[in-house]
């Protein structure tokens, strides 16, 4: 499949981290492959995160769709349907408000861009002090031999050398929806996110469980995509058990479509 000519959405999931989604949105300026529409899934922040994103709607050429709902504690899988409602585009790229990317890093996610597959990507993950400094200045460079760096070799981006390292098509193990791709087509059949997952944890494993059980099948993209995952608190677990639980009937049943999904809202 030749991508050139494919739309690409960037979808983000954001809350209540304005200096973080202004990093991220500034770091979609300087890609070298402009995307086709900003999806922003909005959990219910309040005026200063709507300011940033008016002062970008202001600055891009393509369309920044903000969608938003009241705060009713973390409802990532609700908002993210919502703003999947008003995709416009072939390619969604998901990645989080508190994500830096590289600045190949949609020209990437289109050329790896395959029918009937979805894309995992990796992250590098920022200490304390770098994130303060990417807070303050938004233009911080960051490479492999940076200061402030936990896990080095996904700062690496050598992408002549990515197709060569593979993972197991068919696990929704270790999927992180802060770096994925996938087709909007193959979103909307297997009906987007549950809904039903409320609270921090697996909303995108089950996804990706779905994609799987739909015959979608996994690929792991290292060595391109390159992207920077801001620094802060880990979110509460406390519905860690319950979603957990819906993820293993998913896998133990085979589901493919969500009952209370994206066509339900």
């Amino acid at each position: 499949m030749k991508n050139i000519n494919i739309s690409v959405g960037i979808l983000i999931s954001t809350y209540n981290w304005p200096k973080a989604l202004d990093c991220v949105l500034f770091s979609l300026q300087q890609q070298t492959r402009q995307a086709d529409e900003i999806l922003i899934a909005d959990d219910g922040s309040g005026k200063e995160t709507e300011a940033v994103i008016r002062k970008y709607q202001g600055v891009f050429n393509i369309p920044v769709k903000h969608v938003w709902h009241e705060d009713k504690g973390f409802r990532k899988s609700t908002i993210l349907n919502k703003a999947m409602q008003q995709a416009a585009s072939d390619y969604i790229i998901q990645i989080d408000g508190d994500i830096i990317l590289h600045r190949r890093f949609v020209e990437d996610h289109v050329k790896n861009a395959r029918a009937a597959r979805f894309v995992q990507g990796s992250r590098v993950l920022l200490d304390d002090a770098r994130t303060r400094e990417a807070l303050g200045q938004k233009r911080c460079k960051f490479h492999f031999f940076g200061k402030g760096i936990n896990n080095r070799l996904n700062a690496l981006r050598i992408p002549f050398l990515s197709a060569l390292i593979k993972a197991d098509p068919e696990s929704s193990h270790n999927i992180k929806a802060c770096n994925l791709a996938f087709w909007k087509n193959d979103y909307i059949a297997v009906n987007g996110y549950d809904n039903l997952f409320t609270g921090w944890g697996y909303e995108d494993h089950e996804f990706a469980a779905r994609l799987i059980n739909s015959g979608v099948k996994k690929e792991r993209l290292k060595l391109a995509a390159v992207c920077y995952h801001l620094n802060h608190n880990i979110n509460s677990k406390h519905f860690t058990d319950s979603n957990e639980r819906i993820y293993h009937e998913t896998l133990l049943s085979k589901r493919r479509m969500s009952a209370n999904g994206l066509a339900q809202i």
